[in-house]
């Protein structure tokens, strides 16, 4: 058998996803379990994105983030900007801060259908309340051409983690993901079957962009 010789790859255009887990997020996740479920009531329509509002999906304005009740959690969103910002080298004279966010419940039954958010550089979700079987969130793989054509890989085996054309994350209250605006993702439907509102996938989402630093 010949060896092959001076072959080498290179990798580009990773498209990136940050997680971090809040600590001790319970006495947080309880304080923004009664605020989303107060705006509900206060806003029982809400509106109507990317949720499936026919089937009972609720999704908030999208100002949450002007609201000083929202503080806690808006602070570890930028703490978690500013570590990006450092990591890729970003301008220092601008800073990554949320545009937009809302909150979102998700009874059993609905979830969320594949979307992307315009006019942000970095989306994210945070998980407040996730039963089991709530609906995992699942990203595609943006490059159509191997949508299109794939090729056939070894069958039970493993492909590289490059070669994946979706991922799933399993949603973990008290964790936090950040990701590129333009990249496709969409919820699998909520099957949790808790009692009563305890079955509700319960999220708070945000846009953020580059903002000059005052």
């Amino acid at each position: 058998m010949n060896e092959m010789v001076n072959i080498s790859r290179t990798d580009y255009f990773p498209t990136m996803v940050y997680q971090f887990d809040l600590p001790d997020p319970d006495g947080l996740n309880a304080q923004l379990i009664d605020l989303i479920y107060r705006e509900r009531e206060a806003d029982k329509l809400g509106v109507t994105k990317s949720n499936t509002a026919e089937l009972g999906s609720w999704h908030s304005n999208t100002n949450l983030h002007k609201s000083k009740d929202y503080s806690a959690i808006l602070s570890h969103i930028h703490e978690v900007g500013g570590h990006i910002s450092d990591e890729l080298g970003y301008a220092r004279d601008h800073e990554l801060s949320v545009t937009t966010m809302w909150s979102i419940i998700n009874p059993p039954g609905n979830g969320n259908r594949m979307h992307v958010h315009p006019g942000a550089i970095w989306s994210g979700v945070y998980y407040v309340q996730t039963p089991e079987a709530s609906g995992d969130i699942e990203f595609v793989d943006p490059r159509t051409a191997l949508l299109m054509n794939q090729p056939k890989y070894l069958p039970k085996r493993k492909r590289p983690r490059n070669c994946w054309t979706k991922v799933n994350y399993k949603p973990v209250a008290g964790r936090m993901l950040f990701f590129p605006s333009w990249l496709y993702h969409g919820v699998d439907s909520n099957m949790a079957t808790a009692p009563g509102r305890n079955a509700d996938r319960v999220i708070i989402s945000f846009n953020i962009n580059q903002v000059k630093k005052k």
